[in-house]
């Protein structure tokens, strides 16, 4: 099926594995999902991921973080904030901070996909693609 939001079909997709208690989720594979999936992994939301399939049926095959004997989702909630009928641009210092610095949001900057501390730090500010906590 083809998404025209790559980046809200693979929020969807990973907020209803953990709804489900999947270990792992498929979302399809391209620069944007690469990027923002290697920023859950630096930050810690997800386990880990790879990328399988070959030509344009690639695929991110993403492995899920859970904690405790409940196995309770790392993952509380994930916000798309720009849409593509609606796009949310920021400058450095009106960044956001998610819940005070507990959670991140995931910006597009012109130095790549990186967490609205990082582009702080560096002094840039972009599209904030969505919020995670």
């Amino acid at each position: 099926m083809a998404a025209n939001d790559t980046i809200a079909d693979m929020l969807t997709r990973i907020r209803n594995a953990n709804l489900a208690r999947h270990q792992t989720t498929e979302v399809p594979s391209t620069k944007m999902t690469r990027s923002i999936a290697q920023v859950l992994k630096n930050e810690g939301f997800i386990a880990d991921f790879e990328e399988v399939g070959e030509g344009v049926k690639r695929n991110l095959v993403i492995a899920l973080k859970y904690k405790g004997r409940g196995r309770q989702p790392i993952i509380n909630t994930l916000n798309r904030v720009s849409k593509p009928g609606f796009r949310v641009y920021s400058t450095c210092k009106d960044l956001p901070r998610v819940l005070g610095g507990i959670g991140i949001a995931i910006i597009s900057t012109s130095g790549g996909i990186m967490t609205d501390r990082e582009a702080r730090r560096s002094g840039l500010g972009g599209e904030v693609l969505c919020y995670i906590w």
